[in-house]
């Protein structure tokens, strides 16, 4: 269990999950800002992990529901889709608590590399699912097994997930970007929710922090939504690139220093 904060450190965490909520719904990579103020915050980097999953768990939820009437004829799909990505959350979280902290030390200035690299190559990504083939039949299972393996690293970390689903998703059958945003938000939700939900029966997270954070990111997602139509997302992307390099070279430094 972490370390209590104080009210003034709610504050900023609300603050940094505010940001954070606002950056998912313009471009992404949210966790990249909340996961170091819980860290600043006093948590260690479990911990801070555990309570960044807990916290962004409402807002996924909430972009999934919203996003319900954009699922039309691909309800079924989702649902189905969400079975895997449960059970690799629930893998992911469990091997988050079961290592050593300090495996998870050594590990997590790699993973926030490779989830900024993620954001960098966003249109590429993109752009090569969409140009690839639609799956049929049985080949649609990789896609359900690709999300799987997702859902293992979003219940460990989870940073730039939905990037990697977007990217998975699109190599279903046509979709509109709203249609596969409504998928992806259904995945991520099964992910963040059920990661959630054993952090909480295993007491990994730290609730006041947590319940800061969440009101925090509930209030950035909804404002970033109609801050969406002001501002460019590629000036928060590169925004959020360049607090990620910082951020893995940081923890590098504290690891290895």
């Amino acid at each position: 269990m972490g370390r209590r904060v104080d009210p003034v450190r709610w504050l900023l965490l609300a603050l940094a999950a505010a940001a954070a909520g606002a950056i998912n719904s313009i471009a992404g990579g949210g966790s990249l800002v909340s996961f170091p103020a819980a860290l600043a915050a006093g948590l260690s980097p479990v911990t801070a992990s555990a309570t960044n999953t807990l916290a962004l768990a409402p807002a996924a939820i909430a972009s999934a529901v919203a996003y319900k009437p954009e699922l039309g004829d691909n309800a079924r799909l989702a649902g189905l889709l969400a079975l895997p990505a449960a059970a690799g959350s629930v893998i992911g979280a469990t091997l988050l608590l079961a290592a050593s902290p300090k495996v998870f030390e050594t590990v997590v200035p790699w993973l926030v590399l490779g989830a900024t690299l993620l954001i960098v190559a966003k249109d590429v990504l993109w752009k090569r699912a969409t140009e690839a083939p639609p799956l049929t039949g049985s080949r649609r299972s990789l896609v359900a097994f690709g999300l799987f393996l997702l859902a293992v690293y979003g219940g460990y970390f989870g940073a730039g997930m939905g990037i990697v689903a977007l990217a998975l998703l699109a190599l279903l059958h046509p979709m509109n970007i709203h249609q596969m945003n409504a998928i992806k938000n259904v995945v991520v939700a099964a992910i963040n929710g059920t990661a959630a939900v054993y952090f909480l029966v295993r007491s990994a997270a730290d609730l006041p922090a947590a319940a800061a954070m969440t009101a925090g990111s509930l209030a950035g997602g909804f404002g970033g939504a109609a801050l969406a139509r002001r501002v460019d997302p590629e000036y928060v992307r590169w925004a959020v690139v360049v607090i990620g390099a910082v951020l893995s070279a940081v923890l590098a430094y504290r690891r290895w220093g």
